[in-house]
C-alpha cells in the first residue's frame, strides 16, 4: 500500500528529480540512489517497480538531445553483456544476495575513481591506453544484472565508458542508449515477477511530471558544464554512488 501523503512526496519528489537529472545529464551513475531513498518509505521491491517506468520515461525524453552522438561500438559491447545480465537477474532475482552485490559494485566504483586520480596525479593518464573492448562485454554483464536487481547498473557501465576516453556528450549519449534498451527489456520480466501493480503505475503517473522536469534540468546542465568539470562531477557522483552502495550493503 502506497500512502500518497505529504511525507511520501517529501521523499519521492526530490528522489525522482535527482535521478532524472543525473540520468539525463551526467551518465546516471547516481540515479540508482533514488530507489534507495524510496526504500526508506516503501518496500524495496515496490521502490524498484515504481522507479522503472519513470526511468524509462527519462530515457525517452533524453533520446532526442543525444541522438546519434553515442559511441555505437562501445554501446553495443555493453549491450552484448547487458542483455544476458538482465536474463541472469531475472533467473536469480529471488535468490541473489543484493547486499553483497551492492558492496562489490561499490568497492569497484571507488577503486576505479581512486585509480584514475592516482594516474592523473602521476601524469600518466595521457599515456595509459584505453580499456580493451572486451572489458565492455564484462562490464555490460555486471551492469545488466545489477540494473535488474537494484537499478544500480550505472557504475559498472561508467567504469568502462570513462576508461574509453570519449567526450562528455559521447559518454552521456552512450549511457542513454544502453540503459534505454536495458530498462525497456527489464519491463517484461518485472511484470512476470509481479513487481508492478495498478497502484505503482498510478503513482508513476503522479510523479511523471517531476521525472520530466529532472530530465530537462539534466540536459541543460550537461551542455552548460565545461568538459573537465563534467568529468570531475562524474567521478564525484561515482564515488558517492559507490559509498552509498557499500553503506546500503553493509547496513
Amino acid at each position: 500500500m502506497i500512502e500518497l501523503s505529504g511525507y511520501f512526496f517529501l521523499f519521492a519528489i526530490p528522489a525522482v528529480i535527482f535521478a532524472s537529472a543525473s540520468k539525463s545529464g551526467f551518465g546516471g551513475g547516481a540515479a540508482f540512489a533514488s530507489s534507495g531513498i524510496l526504500a526508506i518509505i516503501l518496500e524495496p521491491g515496490v521502490a524498484l517497480a515504481l522507479m522503472l517506468p519513470l526511468l524509462m520515461l527519462v530515457d525517452l525524453a533524453s533520446l532526442k538531445p543525444y541522438w546519434g552522438k553515442w559511441k555505437l561500438r562501445d554501446s553495443l559491447l555493453l549491450l552484448a553483456g547487458g542483455l544476458p545480465g538482465v536474463l541472469l537477474g531475472t533467473l536469480l532475482y529471488r535468490l541473489v544476495d543484493a547486499d553483497a552485490m551492492r558492496v562489490l559494485i561499490g568497492v569497484i566504483s571507488i577503486g576505479f575513481v581512486a585509480w584514475q586520480l592516482s594516474q592523473s596525479l602521476r601524469k600518466h593518464l595521457a599515456e595509459r591506453p584505453p580499456f580493451p573492448q572486451w572489458v565492455g562485454a564484462v562490464a555490460g554483464l555486471v551492469a545488466g544484472f545489477t540494473s535488474f536487481v537494484s537499478h544500480a547498473g550505472g557504475p559498472p557501465a561508467a567504469v568502462y565508458l570513462l576508461g574509453r576516453r570519449m567526450s562528455k556528450t559521447e559518454y552521456q549519449a552512450s549511457t542513454i542508449l544502453v540503459f534505454g534498451v536495458l530498462n525497456a527489456v527489464k519491463f517484461i520480466p518485472y511484470g512476470f515477477l509481479g513487481l508492478f501493480t495498478l497502484e505503482t503505475l498510478k503513482v508513476d503517473l503522479v510523479l511523471a511530471p517531476f521525472a520530466l522536469i529532472g530530465a530537462w534540468i539534466g540536459v541543460k546542465l550537461h551542455h552548460r558544464v565545461p568538459e573537465k568539470l563534467f568529468f570531475a562531477l562524474t567521478y564525484v557522483l561515482l564515488s558517492c554512488t559507490g559509498a552509498k552502495l557499500i553503506w546500503d550493503g553493509l547496513t
